[in-house]
């Protein structure tokens, strides 16, 4: 897939893209916030509360290839407009799982909103690969990170102080009240969530009826003779298949750094209200990695080497957590952000280096990697109440050891491997 050569219209849409990534951010990272929300308000153990990451991120895996034949039939700026419809769908859902408390509903609509973005992201990752040369690749989704993480740190700012404000004098009646006072104040708190994902609701379909129409520039999805030559077996690219798996681990790490964080700031015997913006700060880290990365890549730094480094910078970190206390081990669990900010933007142009006329399919592979961030922050939320919210923190050494792995080798692999 040859990428757009049009400097006018690439700035055009990397704009629109960019507006996109701040919704992706906006409404992802609301997880850290509602994890903890939900806990209190649902009555539920570590590992049922990370049943929200596994229903958010689950739909990735489940509509990746769906997405890439829906965005065939009704195109990529049709599909922006039906994945923004779609996720509106899934936060008025909110309404009727607050007002019966309904743990399997509030799932559900975190299913319906992934979904939306999977059909979202499966278009735009490999649109913005193709905005220009592939050895900038990193640099631009770098780019697209920034509009992200800015979303990702305001979002559970705002609402965590709508629904977790003065939620630590709730949980301390809660312990003493009679059971129909208690029911009474779980409904009321549960309640509270709805008037954010009522306006956000309003706003997605906004935005959908808006970018239906926009003009964007159209992707040259022709391939080469080349590419034509080449035999459509998909699973014969090593660099792809490790570049799932390496994606699935990111996406891991990278949950578990930001929607556990609030809860491990309780573990560590800081209130709920102090610890709910400690989201926003690991958002805040992964903003210094990707401006470190637009700044390093690929000027100064191969996407190759900032990943290696970014992996080394994860075991070192996880390390340190497990060794600390306190603020300390908090503080550095969100540094983590500067060694997760480059992943994604590194492993997409080297997974899908070499695919041609496959780019579309693989893009769609990779996508169903964001897997790993319905099932590893499930083993951290098991090992929490087994072993404890820090020792479960171990999880995640194998996951940037690999990650490591993948960043020396995996481009050697694939030169090894292309016809």
């Amino acid at each position: 897939m040859n990428y757009i050569n049009n400097k006018e219209s690439n700035f055009f849409a990397i704009v629109v893209i960019g507006m996109l990534f701040f919704i992706f951010g906006f409404i992802t990272w609301l997880n850290g916030t509602l994890i903890p929300f939900l806990k209190i308000s649902c009555e539920l153990n570590n590992f049922q509360a990370y049943f929200v990451t596994f229903s958010f991120y689950i739909s990735y895996f489940f509509m990746a290839l769906p997405s890439s034949w829906i965005l065939y039939k009704v195109g990529f700026k049709n599909g922006i407009s039906l994945g923004l419809g779609i996720m509106s769908i899934g936060s008025l859902l909110f309404i009727p799982a607050a007002i019966f408390r309904s743990y399997g509903i509030f799932l559900t609509g975190l299913f319906i909103q992934g979904t939306g973005l999977a059909i979202l992201q499966t278009a735009v990752n490999p649109y913005v690969t193709i905005l220009g040369p592939i050895e900038s690749a990193a640099r631009r989704i770098s780019i697209m990170g920034l509009c992200n993480k800015i979303a990702g740190i305001i979002s559970p700012l705002i609402l965590g102080a709508i629904v977790l404000k003065g939620i630590s004098n709730i949980t301390e009646q809660l312990d003493i009240v009679l059971d129909n006072e208690k029911l009474i104040l779980l409904n009321n708190l549960s309640k509270k969530i709805i008037p954010s994902y009522v306006i956000m609701g309003i706003v997605l379909v906004i935005l959908a009826i808006v970018f239906f129409f926009i003009h964007l520039p159209e992707v040259d999805n022709s391939s080469d003779k080349k590419d034509k030559e080449k035999k459509d077996y998909i699973w014969k690219y090593p660099q792809l298949v490790l570049g799932f798996v390496a994606i699935f681990l990111y996406v891991g790490v990278e949950v578990i750094s930001a929607d556990t964080i609030v809860l491990f700031g309780q573990y560590e015997g800081i209130q709920i209200e102090k610890a709910r913006v400690f989201t926003s700060f690991t958002l805040f880290f992964m903003l210094v990695g990707y401006l470190i990365g637009i700044i390093l890549i690929p000027k100064y730094l191969k996407q190759e080497k900032a990943l290696f480094f970014s992996a080394l910078l994860g075991i070192l970190l996880s390390f340190i957590i497990l060794l600390t206390k306190g603020y300390a081990s908090i503080i550095t669990l969100a540094t983590l952000g500067i060694a997760n900010a480059v992943m994604w933007p590194a492993i997409w142009p080297i997974a899908l280096k070499g695919l041609g006329h496959l780019t579309k399919l693989g893009s769609s592979i990779l996508i169903m990697g964001i897997l790993g961030g319905a099932i590893i922050p499930l083993i951290y939320g098991k090992l929490a109440d087994l072993l404890g919210n820090k020792i479960a923190y171990f999880v995640l050494i194998p996951c940037y050891l690999f990650i490591a792995f993948y960043a020396q080798y995996g481009t050697k692999i694939t030169s090894n491997n292309q016809n």
